[in-house]
């Protein structure tokens, strides 16, 4: 016990930041008393639930409608009621190919330019994320000299927008960037790469990379360290080889994190823009045009818009993106049970 200490009151500096607090609950507590008493626990957790679900109906769900119904309609004019009802006509223009495989035979040639070069920066950006993102976490997760350092240095990029992050790259690469100043220091000749239609693609691809990998890096390293450090010391003791303990106890139990990395890489690859955008424009010609920027483009930024067509083209890019997310779910799920930690 304390003594009492003389020309002191019994409220320490605490205890007064508390009692505001201690009010605002005093007049939350009694409606929430009303909820539970009349509605029961699911009617709290109905309370609760309610505002999130109220902001995710309007900026998600009707959002989501009013794209639908614009991909419904045809014409020019922006707002909906100033479009004519057109049916699936939208849609059936973004099919209108004789070749899928040939965008030239196409109607929208450029819609399947952007699908194409789509597809291949999801395989190539999506398999060499997910690469790097886990062998630049199997590496911070050694004991290593400034090991936080490390991690930080890795994380940086993630903090930038995507805007700087184009900007910065566009200064490294452009004509007389900072690359080719190194190149013609070291005696080579300078080369436009955002003019190379094969270095512009891949100038995307690792550009994405760089400015990503860091937050996948984190999610597959909060796996790696929730793995017990029991059974590597049990598999040292057995002398099981290292490639083996890789197999047959990492992977498995990294696996739930491996599968959110890969749905939440899919889909950024398919949604990839702000980046691109700055860094090459889609250019050179349509070498880098991607979905999203021929959604923009079309819908916005040519004088000839069509909103309808830019939302019947991005209706399909949601779909194709639930199908993929399924797909990958359904297909990893015995994987994940077998590596469930227990």
């Amino acid at each position: 016990m304390t003594a009492d200490v003389p020309g002191r009151t019994g409220l320490s500096l605490s205890d007064l930041a508390m009692v505001p607090v201690r009010l605002a609950m005093s007049f939350i507590d009694a409606p929430l008393r009303w909820v539970q008493k009349t509605f029961g626990l699911g009617g709290m957790a109905t309370f609760f639930l309610l505002p999130n679900m109220l902001i995710f109906g309007i900026f998600v769900l009707l959002p989501f409608f009013i794209n639908f119904a614009y991909s419904m309609t045809g014409g020019t004019a922006l707002f909906l009621p100033d479009r004519s009802f057109v049916g699936t006509d939208q849609y059936a223009r973004l099919f209108d190919c004789a070749n899928y495989l040939d965008p030239n035979s196409c109607v929208e040639d450029t819609f399947w330019t952007a699908v194409g070069n789509t597809g291949w920066f999801v395989v190539l950006q999506v398999t060499l994320m997910i690469g790097f993102s886990l062998v630049t976490a199997l590496i911070l997760n050694r004991d290593l000299r400034a090991r936080s350092f490390w991690r930080a240095v890795f994380f940086f990029p993630v903090l930038l927008s995507p805007v700087v992050v184009g900007l910065i790259w566009k200064w490294i690469l452009q004509r007389q960037g900072l690359l080719n100043f190194g190149l013609f220091s070291f005696g080579f000749e300078p080369h436009v790469w955002l003019n190379d239609r094969t270095w512009s693609f891949a100038a995307t691809v690792g550009v994405s990379i760089w400015a990503h990998m860091g937050f996948y890096t984190l999610i597959i390293l909060a796996g790696l360290q929730a793995i017990p450090k029991d059974l590597y010391e049990a598999a040292e003791m057995d002398g099981t080889r290292t490639s083996r303990v890789f197999l047959r106890i990492t992977l498995p139990l990294l696996m739930p994190n491996l599968l959110v990395v890969i749905v939440l890489v899919l889909i950024r690859a398919v949604q990839i823009f702000d980046e691109v955008y700055v860094l090459t424009g889609g250019g050179p010609g349509t070498s880098t045009l991607y979905l999203t920027q021929y959604i923009y483009e079309t819908g916005f930024a040519t004088q000839l818009r069509n909103p309808g067509l830019a939302a019947a083209a991005s209706i399909l890019m949601g779909v194709v993106l639930v199908v993929l997310t399924l797909l990958q779910l359904g297909l990893s799920r015995p994987s994940e049970k077998k590596g469930s930690r227990k």
